[in-house]
């Protein structure tokens, strides 16, 4: 066989089911062995978009997803993806060809060190230099890629090589990997701490985003009445309409949720990193924090936890479950006044009947229209931190927002991969105009999938969220502003059904219909942004610096 065809055997011997991408003329062995293959090849209309599906397939089964691109600009349009990927915590293997690295008459076209350029972006990164290599590449990329911390990695299959005789196939087994145990000494340290606390409460990050830890974390809530908030990839881990749940930190500073975390005198910080903008300033000597992680702190100078307990994270909070007991001098009466305020403040503007909507109204409707285990996958833009703070995730991984690099561009795609994993639940895709532009051509992907999906694209008519960033700074309003396409004749141009709700009573069962007919669905909903300086910097602050 070619060294191609031993490389596809290694990715099915991985558990490869789907590989997406746009392959070039330097990847057709590989494409041809796939041909022959168990795995299906999704092609996407962009290496980014691919890269994106890659990385939510990775996110939502913990298996690494596999994306493919070409040399050159095929493969420069991955960085995105990997850094997405990367930053993110997603499992994800890019394959990228290239020329044949032997000999070759075509000088430095389309030549770009991709190694080299992956490097900062992976965990691993290699070229594939002999046949020989494959088997312990291929097993060294997946095992790099899906062990904690995941992340993106990288292998580059030359042409020549592609191409180059396999006399005999030896794969390598995979192995079955057990998470280190946490240290007893960290452990009896964190319990005293939490023990002896006066107002303890709990930090759930993007870590924690895994069935075990989810129901280890419910498990320890529920035995020690522990307050708890979530970082916004944290959101779902905890039903998060659980009565000890004081919100998600979806602003910087100044909500609800800063007001307990400031009253707290330790922070159980569970699967939580600086990768994820922090939800809390540490200060020296202000507060005890105890760092709960698969790995070490990434040391920070807002960040610097005095206990660190370093192991499976599900393994150490039901240790730590079995250790301690609810504590007569535990005093959480601040925090179930805040709860009781950040709830009211919620439930404002539920029903507004303005138009273009309210955001605030958009995310109820959403919320009522989505069943407990559907999923909402969202681009990057001022919705996000609407989302975020107001909508009660009922599921863990049923928010998919992207709270590390924060692409634009990722929510189509990352809701292709989402129906994909899971084809049995409702799966909307949230995107502003700009991010939805970014990556508007798989909406042709979607429909030639034939799946059954709803894109909700918010319309403004501009960059949104840096458009209230720069009236925060007090800049004029000014390059902002673009126009659009009539969406709804673009999604029928793409195969696609094209709604447009007149008024904000429209929205609601038009969502529900386009969910109960099947197919793609686009719904082009105009909002209206003028609300976010009053309530998020405003109403807001003014009403939990009151408490």
């Amino acid at each position: 066989m070619k060294a191609a065809d031993l490389f596809v055997k290694a990715l099915e011997a991985e558990g490869v089911r789907r590989i997406f991408g746009v392959p070039g003329e330097e990847n057709l062995d590989l494409v041809e062995a796939l041909r022959e293959s168990s795995i299906q090849l999704i092609i996407t209309r962009h290496e980014q978009a691919a890269g994106f599906m890659a990385a939510t397939w990775g996110r939502l089964t913990g298996e690494a997803g596999v994306a493919l691109a070409t040399l050159g600009p095929g493969a420069t349009n991955l960085v995105t993806a990997a850094a997405y990927a990367q930053l993110g915590a997603m499992p994800m293997l890019m394959i990228t060809g290239q020329k044949p690295i032997r000999t070759h008459r075509q000088g430095l076209f389309q030549l770009v060190d991709v190694v080299d350029m992956m490097q900062p972006l992976t965990k691993y990164t290699r070229q594939l230099v002999s046949a020989a290599t494959i088997p312990a590449r291929v097993r060294e990329a997946f095992r790099r890629a899906e062990e904690e911390r995941p992340g993106a990695v990288h292998l580059e299959l030359p042409e020549d090589i592609a191409r180059d005789d396999v006399d005999e196939v030896i794969l390598l087994p995979t192995e079955y990997a057990r998470r280190p145990s946490p240290d007893d000494a960290a452990l009896v340290q964190a319990a005293e701490a939490i023990g002896g606390a006066k107002h303890p409460i709990l930090m759930i990050g993007a870590a924690a985003n895994r069935q075990r830890t989810a129901v280890a974390l419910r498990a320890f809530v529920d035995k020690l009445g522990m307050p708890f908030f979530t970082t916004q990839m944290g959101k779902g881990v905890i039903d998060e309409e659980h009565p000890l749940w004081l919100g998600n930190a979806a602003l910087s500073d100044g909500d609800f949720v800063h007001r307990a975390i400031d009253a707290a005198d330790v922070i159980i910080n569970v699967g939580h990193d600086v990768v994820e903008k922090p939800p809390f300033f540490m200060h020296k000597g202000r507060r005890t924090v105890i760092h709960i992680n698969f790995s070490s702190a990434e040391v920070d100078t807002v960040y610097f936890p005095q206990i660190e307990v370093v192991g499976d994270i599900a393994h150490t909070v039901e240790r730590l479950t079995d250790a301690l007991e609810p504590q007569a001098h535990w005093d959480f009466s601040f925090f179930d006044k805040v709860r009781d305020a950040f709830h009211a403040q919620l439930a404002g503007h539920a029903d507004d009947p303005r138009f273009p909507m309210h955001p605030v109204r958009v995310v109820a409707d959403t919320r009522r229209g989505m069943p407990d285990d559907g999923m909402l996958c969202l681009d990057n833009g001022m919705y996000k931190i609407w989302y975020a703070r107001y909508y009660h995730a009922r599921q863990p991984n049923t928010v998919l927002l992207d709270n590390a690099l924060a692409s634009m561009g990722a929510g189509l795609p990352s809701a292709i991969a989402a129906k994909m994993v899971h084809p049995e639940r409702r799966v909307l895709a949230i995107c502003g105009d700009g991010g939805f532009m970014m990556n508007a051509q798989e909406l042709e992907t979607a429909v030639r999938l034939k799946l059954d999906l709803v894109i909700l694209l918010l319309r403004d008519d501009a960059y949104g969220m840096i458009r209230w960033k720069q009236g925060e700074m007090g800049y004029p309003d000014f390059g902002m502003v673009f126009s659009n396409p009539d969406f709804v004749a673009f999604a029928r141009a793409h195969g696609a059904h094209g709604h447009r709700p007149a008024t904000a009573d429209d929205f609601l069962p038009t969502l529900q219909r386009a969910f109960e007919s099947g197919g793609v669905h686009l719904i082009d909903l105009a909002i209206d942004y003028t609300d976010n300086h009053r309530v998020l910097n405003e109403e807001i602050r003014q009403l939990s610096a009151a408490l």
